[in-house]
């Protein structure tokens, strides 16, 4: 069991499988990228894949999302959610990605075992794409996102982030096209994990700019709470329901006391939060010949450090020099 002094137990695994991205989303990365890490520090399939075995067998993990950087450039992604899914436990598992490449690979994903997927999407407008992402890419995602629904990886969530001048009036039209074509949509704060450090908390969409803007449209009724569990997003059903939408308000509203993350980067280091300025190193464990039993002890140790919240509303917070494509959202 992953548990920290504050009794919350993780069973969450994030899993980062590699730094790099296709595009240049302009809350996470500078338009030049970034320096990726070099090969050698990446952990290898089999290391992951060992890896995610003892989290399963030995530490309680039972749901496993494969996140980046962007997830669908790592060659052996297939290959590894087919070993996963063939662990005792089976662990859930679920990918974030941007969907580009989705509607080549959504259909052998489902074959090899995943469950679903969630896609980030921030605006209908490829104009609006083009100044987010500094790419070309709208049709792309789109045709992922059908793929995805196709293939059965569902439900297929569509994570939103809302900036300034640029996609903030859209909250209503991205629900209407969310329920037309039976995504659930998810608007997420934008959070200080770029890496050129830009981020101000006064010029960010937050939870309740989004819900106003949404209620100029639609009715709004918060889904019963005992629903949320720890999961980060508060949900509300629209005008009455089936369909939900989601809010992830990680700086206004945040969910720190009921998290039950735990999260490897892509060389191999444990972080228990994504805002942790501290980090374990399983991948020299790994290298060095340590057995499973030591690299749980080692994974339990750090969980058991984890800080009682992420700390977004103290002055004295202090951005991780890691940005999101290396830490893994």
């Amino acid at each position: 069991m992953l548990i920290d002094t504050y009794g919350r137990v993780a069973t969450d695994l994030r899993v980062s499988l590699t730094d790099r991205c296709n595009l240049r989303c302009t809350y996470c990365m500078p338009e030049e990228g970034l320096q990726w890490l070099a090969k050698p520090d990446l952990l290898s399939d089999d290391e992951i894949v060992r890896l995610i075995d003892i989290a399963v067998r030995l530490l309680g993990v039972e749901e496993v999302r494969f996140t980046g950087g962007e997830p669908l450039l790592r060659p052996g992604l297939v290959g590894i959610v087919e070993r996963v899914a063939a662990l005792a436990p089976r662990p859930r598992m679920s990918l974030t990605t941007n969907g580009i490449g989705l509607g080549r690979t959504a259909a052998a994903l489902k074959t090899a075992g995943l469950d679903r997927v969630n896609v980030s999407l921030d605006t209908l407008r490829p104009d609006a794409f083009k100044t987010l992402t500094r790419r070309d890419r709208h049709k792309d995602v789109l045709e992922g996102l059908l793929a995805a629904r196709a293939a059965g990886l569902t439900p297929v969530k569509v994570n939103t982030v809302l900036m300034p001048g640029l996609n903030e009036d859209e909250a209503p039209d991205l629900l209407a096209w969310a329920i037309a074509h039976d995504y659930e949509l998810r608007f997420i704060e934008q959070m200080p994990l770029d890496a050129q450090h830009g981020w101000k908390r006064e010029g960010m969409v937050t939870a309740g700019d989004i819900l106003a803007s949404l209620r100029t449209r639609f009715d709004l009724t918060p889904e019963d709470a005992g629903e949320r569990g720890s999961a980060p997003a508060e949900r509300w059903l629209v005008d009455g329901g089936p369909y939900r939408v989601g809010v992830i308000a990680s700086v206004t509203r945040p969910f720190c006391a009921a998290c039950d993350r735990t999260r490897l980067t892509a060389d191999g280091q444990i972080r228990t939060c994504l805002f942790a300025t501290e980090e374990t190193d399983l991948r020299g464990a790994l290298r060095s010949g340590a057995p499973d039993d030591e690299i749980a002890r080692l994974w339990r140790l750090a969980m058991w450090g984890k800080k009682a919240g992420a700390g977004l509303d103290d002055p004295s917070f202090v951005q991780p020099d890691r940005p999101m494509s290396a830490i893994g959202g």
